[in-house]
């Protein structure tokens, strides 16, 4: 009897397993798919802003900011969606609106509408900021043991997202000329189709909302203002904001700064992109042997590698090899900031103290990418480089201070 009941509790969770690698693969191919649209704004949003601009230039990167508010927007739009309309057809909205976007981003080439190419990439920046559900999707829809092979599978989708959007922007670069980029955008439309259409093939399980015992909750301000919370958001906003600052310059800085071709410096975006996510396969591994503070003060070193290899020259092994080192440096350096602000607060207590996190990190990246354009177009590309030094120096101090204290707890 016992055997049986057995069989059945096994039979059981291999239909659930198999259930959750279908959900996870159709995730993970939609996101390889939808993923495209960031690294394609990113590789020529600068410079379609640049060009689209009159006298002033400064505000080249405006565009870029307004993909950033996006994602913020997105981020807090899904989580209201998803609990009204559920996560497929939130999905399925997201992939919509990249779609729309990416029109409109093409109509606004057509017109040389500084604005209106602006607008429309705040709203693929809404649709990137659905995208960032994904991969928390991946893992609730999965068991407890399948849950780290789940997010790498997503992960493994960035990866390939790196590529497809790169490459779409050189591939069809001059398909609509003589307006660049247009045709860009217009190929971006059907593939966010697909991903749609991908995304219509999910059966996820309902997550049910969780009853928080509000009578233990701490205020939210006694939270935030506790020595890991504010170490580990500081640092994650740092990395991230500097990411997007020198990011979002680099290609202005390649074409206008020193005359590379812009397919060039949508190489250099893919291979940044590509060094953003491939270490995540063995950065939690790395987190659990050496800790979230080693792992965090090594991102933040490697970050000052790249002002280093910035510094060094302009050639374009000092681009590439500067983009791959800011990749590798957010890498390490976020992820571990995440998990430091993840320890910081307990389970009842997460929604409210996320939501403050995101709101912050995507206010400062967003004003990062505006004043990537500013600094740029006013002190040049070596000036940006040196603003990586008293941030990554102020960052690896405060980690030093939780690491002692951690220590002294320990002890």
């Amino acid at each position: 009897m016992l055997n049986k009941a057995e069989d059945m509790g096994s039979t059981g969770l291999d239909a659930q397993l198999r259930i959750a690698k279908r959900n996870v693969l159709i995730l993970t191919v939609a996101q390889a798919i939808l993923g495209a649209a960031p690294p394609l704004s990113f590789a020529v949003g600068g410079l379609v802003g640049y060009q689209l601009l009159g006298a002033d230039k400064s505000l080249a990167t405006a565009p870029l900011t307004g993909f950033n508010i996006g994602v913020a927007c997105g981020a807090m739009l899904i989580a209201f969606l998803s609990q009204r309309i559920g996560r497929r057809a939130s999905f399925m909205l997201g992939a919509a609106l990249a779609a729309i976007g990416s029109a409109l981003a093409a109509i606004a080439l057509f017109r040389q509408d500084f604005w209106m190419f602006g607008a429309a990439l705040l709203v693929i920046g809404v649709s990137s900021g659905f995208s960032q559900k994904i991969r928390f999707a991946a893992a609730d829809a999965s068991p407890s043991f399948f849950k780290p092979r789940a997010i790498s599978w997503i992960l493994a989708g960035g990866i390939v997202s790196a590529v497809l959007g790169s490459q779409l922007a050189i591939w069809t670069r001059e398909l609509l000329s003589p307006v660049l980029f247009a045709g860009s955008f217009v190929a971006l439309v059907p593939i966010c189709l697909v991903a749609l259409a991908v995304f219509s093939l999910l059966d996820l399980p309902e997550v049910e909302s969780r009853k928080h015992a509000v009578a233990s909750r701490r205020p939210l301000r006694e939270i935030i203002l506790t020595q890991r919370f504010l170490t580990g958001m500081v640092c994650g906003i740092s990395t991230y904001a500097l990411m997007t600052f020198m990011m979002t310059g680099a290609p202005l800085a390649m074409v206008i700064g020193c005359g590379f071709s812009s397919d060039l410096a949508t190489l250099g975006i893919q291979w940044h992109v590509l060094a953003m996510f491939a270490p995540s396969f063995f950065t939690g591994m790395l987190i659990s042997r050496f800790g979230t503070e080693r792992i965090v003060a090594v991102g933040l070193v490697i970050l000052m590698a790249c002002a280093v290899v910035a510094h060094a020259g302009i050639a374009l092994w000092n681009f590439w090899g500067a983009l791959i080192l800011l990749g590798i440096g957010w890498n390490f350096g976020f992820i571990g900031a995440t998990s430091i602000v993840a320890s910081s607060y307990a389970p009842e207590e997460a929604d409210r103290v996320q939501g403050f996190h995101d709101i912050v990190l995507f206010g400062s990246v967003a004003l990062a990418s505006f004043a990537s354009g500013k600094v740029f177009n006013a002190f040049g590309w070596e000036a940006m480089n040196l603003i990586i030094w008293p941030i990554t120096g102020l960052c690896l101090f405060l980690v030093l201070l939780l690491w002692r204290s951690k220590a002294k707890a320990g002890a």
